[in-house]
């Protein structure tokens, strides 16, 4: 017997000589048909699904406080209500995050899915502890100041404008479900990389603390977290990859020693290269020498790619070394509010008259003597990413339209509200030729910060709990 996170679990007696880790999610939002394209256009062992952003456990908690039932993805039910049928048939094991702040809820929905399609004799596992919004009062007051990673502010002045706080649990209590026969698992708050690395774990029997395993794995999870990205999606070469509309997401075939190969299913779409698999290791991380985990710090710089063939790529090489003491927390807090409102101006001078607009606006808002912490007028098109207004100046003859985009944000929403009766009488007393305005005022939206911070281990317990569907 050993110990995992906590958990006690018997090694493996045998070890597979391979695995097939398929992605099928990217974010909650990505392509519905994915999985079941995956699930069913070949033969796969893990189907692992990534449906959240930093900002999606606060969109889900807002769910959740008008409706207690809700605050997971949905998508993710319909997903796994589909394929029912093919896990029992095929035997291979859907793992997800897309629990997000009410797990347990989710995966009740999926055992009433499960059985809506006749299904039974499935277990679906479901991991908890990584809500900690109803812990932070005793955690700050135990003198866990759960500071702010880049400013060191500590949360306390901030904590009643909390909304969420989830502490990115790694692969640990996935491989105990796996351990426990679960043939869906899903979590809340959990690394993109834990989804890919806990199969890998229980499948070859790693040691916890074989820190070069802990980076294989990781770096495979990383490579398949954002879908089709390393599969021909998003790629700078964009024009040389075949069949976007029939793209297939990447899988890992993943070996006992740490080196796998990321490929997709035959027949499908897209492309798996060295470029595209290079392109994906270096979207959003830090330092590449230190991409820390939960599970252990991955040094990107020892990854070696080598194309095998078509479709087909080696990573080997990678080392790690040991995981840190702390759990990285994922909170969001209530920020003022903002409002966005567009228009489009027409040929001649549609920039000049764009420009003029923004600034009649901005005229009005200050002689009925409103502030906003941010006030934002992009033209579309010209200056909107680059903000070079001298680059900008230099094409505007040649444009036939222009949108202009107006954004405020602040503390005062009914400063905000203002804001949006002022958009809809620039049409008759404003620069002439503009349409496009639809969908009546722009309404006040909340604005949800980013709160990143550290917590010790030992203050966060997870629990595993297995359904029979």
């Amino acid at each position: 017997m050993g110990t995992l996170g906590g958990f006690a679990f018997a090694s493996r007696i045998s070890v597979k000589d391979s695995i097939r880790i398929a992605s099928g999610q990217g974010f909650w939002g990505d392509l519905q048909r994915a999985p079941i394209d995956q699930a069913r256009n070949g033969p796969i062992d893990y189907l692992v699904m990534d449906y959240l952003a930093e900002v999606t456990m606060s969109i889900m908690q807002k769910q959740k406080l008008r409706n207690p039932a809700l605050g997971y993805a949905r998508d993710f039910v319909e997903v796994v209500t589909e394929l029912a049928p093919d896990i029992k048939e095929k035997g291979f094991t859907v793992i997800s995050n897309a629990g997000g702040v009410n797990p347990v809820g989710c995966a009740e929905a999926i055992v009433e899915g499960i059985r809506s399609r006749g299904v039974s004799g499935l277990k679906v596992a479901v991991v908890t502890g990584d809500d900690l919004l109803d812990q932070l009062d005793d955690l700050l007051a135990d003198g866990v100041e759960l500071r702010h990673m880049e400013t060191g502010e500590p949360m306390a002045p901030v904590r009643d404008q909390m909304v969420s706080a989830n502490v990115y649990l790694g692969a640990g209590p996935i491989v105990e479900a796996l351990r426990q026969g679960a043939d869906v698992i899903v979590t809340g708050r959990t690394t993109d990389t834990g989804l890919t690395l806990a199969p890998m774990i229980h499948e070859f029997g790693w040691a916890m603390d074989d820190w070069d395993k802990m980076a294989a794995g990781t770096v495979a999870g990383h490579i398949l977290e954002c879908g089709a990205q390393s599969s021909g999606g998003n790629f700078t070469d964009w024009q040389t990859v075949p069949d976007m509309a029939g793209i297939g997401f990447p899988i890992a075939e993943a070996r006992p020693d740490g080196t796998f190969t990321i490929t997709k299913h035959d027949g499908t779409g897209g492309l798996v290269s060295r470029q595209t698999v290079a392109e994906q290791l270096l979207y959003e991380i830090g330092d590449p020498k230190d991409y820390i985990t939960p599970n252990g710090i991955a040094d990107f710089t020892s990854i070696h790619l080598e194309d095998e063939s078509e479709n087909r790529v080696r990573v080997h090489g990678i080392t790690g070394e040991p995981e840190t003491e702390f759990y990285k927390v994922s909170a969001a807090y209530s920020d003022g509010w903002k409002a966005t409102s567009t228009l489009v101006y027409a040929w001649p001078d549609a920039a000049k008259k764009a420009r003029a607009a923004a600034d009649i606006l901005k005229k009005r808002l200050d002689a009925l003597g409103l502030e906003f912490e941010e006030y934002r007028a992009e033209l579309i098109g010209l200056n909107a990413l680059t903000e070079n207004d001298e680059a900008a100046s230099a094409k505007e003859a040649d444009l036939d339209e222009v949108m202009l985009r107006v954004s405020v944000r602040g503390q005062d929403k009914a400063a905000i509200e203002q804001f949006g009766r002022e958009i809809a009488p620039l049409i008759l007393t404003g620069p002439s030729a503009v349409t496009g305005f639809a969908g009546g005022r722009p309404r006040p939206s909340e604005v949800i910060a980013y709160w990143p911070a550290l917590i010790p281990k030992d203050r966060v317990q997870t629990e595993v709990t297995v359904l029979e569907a």
